[in-house]
């Protein structure tokens, strides 16, 4: 994709009060050159400080884009809630904690920007660095849906639930995604291959949380993942 002008990133947030903060000022800090920042903020109903830090984040810098949920939706609605708002040529989804470095971003739009790259997707399995993970669980269950998500879409990819999904605006708007909860990445994955369009990979840093330390997703979601994979196959 080329002459990109604007990345729009999405950051979908439930009670994250201890990690959002530094988070938008990494995100904020982030060269990419020419290319403008669109950062748009989704508060998926918190009930902790998370909804008064952003407040506070957004009166110190104008540009941000502050939206709210008054109850917990879930992560696909606030997604969705984020994505009707984004006015840029290419969308990014950045998560609430610090698991991933926005400074990836770079690197990202740098393929994105290859001629006939529509999607990008940030892999934290061909990243050497990267020799921790959440927990065998974790590691296995990603394990799965990548190899699921290849034997039944073809797509060769190494991170299908990798958090950082970087798309073609226009080609996410045909996606009509519907995602309400964890769901929103086989959903996005399948869709995508399901229009031919190749997804890309470049290695991404991850610094992973365990469940103790505010990690959200469960094992229905991994099941979950399971059913849209096959369900959107066949």
């Amino acid at each position: 994709m080329e002459n990109i002008k604007k990345l729009s990133i999405v950051i979908p947030v439930f009670n994250e009060e201890k990690t959002i903060e530094k988070l938008v000022e990494r995100v904020l800090k982030v060269d990419l050159g020419k290319i403008e920042k669109e950062i748009i903020l989704v508060d998926d109903g918190s009930s902790d400080e998370t909804n008064k830090i952003l407040n506070e984040i957004v009166k110190k810098n104008k540009s941000l884009i502050l939206l709210k949920h008054n109850n917990n939706l879930g992560k696909g609605c606030a997604l969705r809630t984020g994505f009707n708002k984004v006015s840029g040529d290419v969308v990014v989804i950045q998560d609430g904690d610090m698991e991933y470095d926005p400074n990836d971003f770079k690197k990202m739009i740098t393929k994105m920007q290859e001629k006939g790259v529509r999607v990008v997707y940030g892999s934290r399995r061909i990243e050497p660095k990267n020799k921790q993970y959440s927990g065998l669980g974790f590691y296995a269950g990603g394990l799965f849906l990548t190899h699921m998500a290849n034997v039944l879409y073809g797509c060769q990819i190494t991170d299908e639930p990798t958090c950082y999904k970087m798309i073609d605006k226009k080609l996410l708007d045909d996606l009509k995604i519907k995602a309400e909860r964890f769901e929103f990445c086989p959903e996005v994955t399948a869709k995508i291959c399901k229009k031919g369009e190749k997804i890309y990979e470049v290695p991404i840093l991850y610094s992973p949380r365990h469940t103790n330390q505010g990690k959200k997703i469960k094992l229905k979601d991994f099941f979950e993942a399971v059913w849209v994979l096959f369900k959107l196959r066949f």
